[in-house]
């Protein structure tokens, strides 16, 4: 192991590292909300631009915030020993609420266009927007299948469990992705026709802007967590370690 003094000066332990990312993913959700709030009219349920406006909390707090949380329930030291399965449960919890989180804001968004008679599915953002929940969706019930019921033998589970560590990484690149896509599309649509135009950089853009970076740093920092060899679970060639549903390992 290196001990220079720079790698020992980085060297966090893991809770303190999950206390300053579960305050960056706070401060994505905040952040996300004051723009919806306070530059684009607030919420509603009613088809309205308002109604919109829901798409974009519920994503970041779904697709980023919560499925980070889900991918790092097993760098818990508190994992590493005694029944795996209340860990599963939560694992598989805070997934399943990411992706509930994400169904309905896909529902409002589709909403809007619908009565704004706005056609769906045209651009990159909500191709890879979209392509990213149905992904996510099989990646869940895989997992589903594989590791929490009984059913599924050794062999199976240490098959699957590279496939599942990949996609896990992937969806997450993709949120990230879709989200910053998603961010800069907006703008670009709503500062113009009579506001102040994206190219002079009003408040509201800088503070949008400001919100894509955090997203982007949220996701790099969790990768980075689940590839630090030093918080990964000790039994990690294990048969039995094979049955750890961690998304992103």
């Amino acid at each position: 192991r290196c001990h220079h003094p720079i790698v020992k000066m980085l060297d966090l332990p893991f809770l303190p590292f999950c206390v300053l990312l579960g305050g960056l993913g706070f401060v994505c959700v905040a952040f996300v909300s004051a723009w919806c709030q306070h530059w684009r009219g607030g919420f509603a349920l009613d088809g309205s631009a308002q109604t919109f406006n829901w798409h974009p909390v519920l994503m970041v707090t779904g697709m980023v915030v919560l499925y980070g949380a889900a991918a790092l329930v097993y760098r818990l030291p508190a994992t590493w020993s005694g029944p795996k399965l209340p860990w599963k449960v939560l694992h598989g919890a805070l997934a399943l609420a990411a992706f509930a989180l994400a169904v309905l804001g896909l529902a409002a968004v589709f909403r809007f266009h619908n009565e704004h008679k706005t056609p769906n599915m045209y651009s990159l953002h909500s191709w890879l927007g979209l392509a990213t929940v149905l992904l996510f969706s099989c990646q869940w019930l895989a997992g589903f299948c594989t590791f929490l019921l009984p059913w599924a033998p050794a062999w199976l589970r240490a098959l699957y469990k590279p496939v599942h560590v990949f996609f896990g990484s992937t969806i997450l690149l993709l949120s990230v992705a879709s989200c910053v896509s998603g961010i800069n599309e907006k703008l670009f649509f709503s500062l113009k026709n009579g506001t102040t135009e994206y190219n002079r950089l009003p408040a509201e853009a800088v503070f949008a802007n400001t919100l894509g970076l955090l997203i982007l740093l949220f996701g790099v920092l969790v990768l980075g967590a689940l590839a630090r060899p030093s918080w990964k679970r000790p039994d990690t060639d294990s048969p039995e370690s094979c049955q750890v549903p961690a998304p992103l390992r």
